[in-house]
């Protein structure tokens, strides 16, 4: 193999591999921008979780700072814990409760002690309510900031109602915040549009036991396994108003969100803003001892997939570019190729053509030199001798002309015949007598048969029927695979004498034999004389 074409290849080859590093390189960065994209929303999505986890941490610790305040002197803890909270503004600081609220404990049927508080904190009798089966109670005594909404809760027992229950329960034995199920908080009574909510309790336990508290031992609720317990510090949160004040105006920039009370399939949806797109992303809550499930979605179609795909395409571009220019490259290195072919073939072409002149030219001499020693033979005189070769000169001349001019490889039988005629002064009406089939000769055919039948023609005008004594018909046809040609000249002054053959004869049938590859025959009778040439028929239909 030629060295340009494994140079070809190797160029190719090498367009080829920058093409596919390109290809995965743009893969590759796209991956990268979608990955990073993706990265990024889970991060936002991370830090918003974590904000409501902090938040939700910042309710819990005001919770147990109320509970170290009302430790320290449960005696005033009304008026002590409406100053504490009104220095502390945790509707400012931590917005999302909705107040912060004691639930005292006490054994059913004997809310006195409890109504006492309602009393002292609120200047008006207030029961405590509903009657349950419940051996202990834990009515609400305090609500603050007190609201008129809020004033719906106080003297409820929560004790009373299920998910409330399951909640103290669980913050009483673990001594921790604990987080109730989703519950209608009893404020919700009176509101128009009303919110899922949940309550977070820390425990506080029994600490005084001393004769002359107001708070009797009797009120101290106990359990087995568990400290008696006082009362419960609480927080009751509606989930809309939680989720609008932690996230502010936040909330706008995200597409989807929605909060789940709990994990799987089965828990229940309490929160949802927008429309969930499909670039979803699954974060946990801690809220109080549940987890609770968050599901975000940022709806960044453009930013996540469009940025990659602008990459990929981009770096498909190039990719296309550098294959297409490769292509121009190797169409131009192929026309430059198929142009030196072109040019090799030429010059082989010449290279043969001149061979192939410089051969027929050898031949012709050869033809030539020949035609001139047996005409010099046959010649009297140099005028005789001049007369002859021009002659046999001219029947050459006219065949290799018929070709040249035709342009073509072959030359028409009966051309030669009628124009060997015409010359000799043969009528057009008697040149319609001669006919016979097409017969195509190649360039050596129609030269041996000029030479032929120019011989025929030169004998005829002198001693035959073109020297005016006789009569001359010619013709030929197709018999058994060959081409006959019949000259035959009847009428005659005498029968010509044919037992000798001149130079010039024999040339003709050393013609006929070998460049015809055919054969030829004389007969003189009666005043006539009857020549015969057969040769091989090319297969030329009619």
């Amino acid at each position: 193999m030629r060295p340009s074409l494994w140079a070809d290849r190797l160029l190719a080859l090498s367009a080829r591999f920058v093409g596919l590093v390109i290809l995965i390189a743009t893969l590759l960065a796209a991956a990268a921008s979608f990955l990073y994209n993706r990265r990024e929303e889970a991060d936002r999505a991370d830090r918003v979780a974590m904000q409501i986890d902090m938040r939700l941490r910042d309710h819990v610790a005001v919770l147990e700072g109320v509970r170290a305040l009302y430790q320290s002197d449960s005696q005033s803890s009304g008026p002590g814990i409406r100053a504490y909270l009104a220095s502390l503004r945790p509707q400012v600081h931590a917005p999302g409760m909705e107040g912060i609220g004691i639930a005292v404990a006490m054994r059913q049927g004997t809310p006195a002690a409890a109504e006492a508080m309602l009393r002292q904190n609120y200047g008006r009798d207030i029961p405590v309510w509903p009657a349950t089966s419940q051996p202990i109670g834990f009515p609400i005594v305090l609500v603050e900031p007190y609201t008129p909404r809020r004033d719906d809760a106080l003297g409820y027992d929560m004790y009373s109602e299920r998910v409330r229950r399951e909640a103290m329960r669980r913050a009483w034995q673990t001594g921790q915040p604990a987080a109730s199920g989703i519950v209608q908080l009893v404020q919700e009574k009176g509101v128009a549009k009303r919110q899922p909510g949940f309550l977070i309790y820390v425990p506080i336990y029994a600490g005084r036991t001393a004769p002359g508290d107001t708070f009797p031992p009797a009120a101290f609720a106990t359990a087995p396994n568990a400290r008696p317990i006082e009362a419960f510090v609480y927080a009751p949160f509606r989930i809309g108003d939680l989720m609008t004040a932690v996230l502010g105006s936040q909330i706008d920039t995200i597409e989807g969100l929605q909060i789940y009370a709990g994990e799987g399939p089965a828990a229940p949806l309490v929160f949802s803003h927008g429309t969930m797109g499909w670039d979803t992303h699954e974060e946990k809550l801690r809220i109080g001892d549940r987890q609770w499930t968050m599901r975000i979605s940022y709806g960044r179609l453009l930013e996540r997939i469009g940025r990659p795909f602008g990459i990929f395409l981009f770096g498909f571009a190039i990719m296309l570019l550098a294959m297409q220019l490769h292509r121009l490259q190797q169409r131009r290195v192929g026309a430059f190729q198929a142009l030196a072919d072109e040019q090799a073939r030429h010059a082989a072409d010449r290279e043969l053509m001149i061979g192939e002149m410089a051969h027929r030219m050898k031949n012709a001499f050869a033809r030539i030199g020949a035609l001139a020693r047996i005409t010099l033979r046959e010649s009297t005189s140099l005028e005789d001798f001049e007369t002859k070769f021009d002659g046999r000169m001219r029947a050459l001349s006219d065949a290799k002309q018929m070709l040249v001019t035709g342009a073509v490889g072959s030359v028409e039988l009966g051309c030669i015949v009628r124009r060997e005629l015409e010359l000799a002064g043969v009528s057009a009406e008697q040149l319609a007598d001669v006919a016979g089939p097409e017969v195509q000769l190649d360039d050596e055919a129609a030269q041996a048969l000029s030479l032929a039948v120019h011989e025929f023609v030169t004998n005829s005008i002198k001693y035959g029927a073109l020297a005016g004594y006789g009569h001359l018909a010619v013709g030929w046809h197709r018999d058994g695979g060959e081409i006959e040609l019949d000259w035959t000249e009847s009428d005659l002054p005498e029968t010509p004498h044919i037992d000798t053959e001149s130079f010039g004869t024999q040339f003709i049938r050393t013609l006929i034999e070998r460049q015809l590859k055919g054969s030829w025959s004389r007969s003189a009778v009666d005043n006539s004389l009857s020549i015969v040439i057969r040769w091989p028929d090319d297969g030329t239909p009619d």
